[in-house]
């Protein structure tokens, strides 16, 4: 299974509940909104967080699983988080209609690809690359 690498730097965002969405320009870069009965998040590239949120953890670096996933196919993220959590390594993890994506704080990164790596993931894309 082929991992890409996202070239850019992310934010986790608590946005109010009252915070209007139409203020947030989803043009430009990677954005991801979540909502639920309990809170508002966003996850988006670190330049465009908006001025107005609760809270904020910065630092994060990205890879997705490379091509779309059918909804049949199960254990995927499983096997990727526990490969990182077997290293004492944190995700966060957000899936779309296509595929998931992976952010790890930036620290470990390069430590969490080389052990996918080991596990017989292969990394596309180069750290040149971010």
């Amino acid at each position: 299974m082929n991992l890409k690498r996202i070239s850019a730097e992310f934010s986790v965002c608590k946005l109010s509940g009252s915070a209007d969405l139409g203020k947030l320009d989803m043009t430009s870069g990677f954005w991801f909104l979540g909502k639920t009965d309990q809170e508002l998040s966003l996850v988006c590239e670190s330049q465009s967080v908006p001025e107005d949120v609760e809270e904020q953890e910065d630092g994060f670096l990205a890879f997705c699983i490379e091509g779309v996933l059918d909804f049949s196919l199960i254990g995927i993220l499983s096997k990727i988080s526990t490969v990182l959590a077997d290293h004492g390594i944190g995700i966060f993890a957000l899936s779309t209609f296509n595929t998931d994506y992976i952010l790890v704080k930036k620290e470990n990164y390069e430590k969490a690809l080389e052990h996918l790596e080991t596990a017989g993931y292969t990394v596309i894309g180069t750290k040149e690359d971010e």
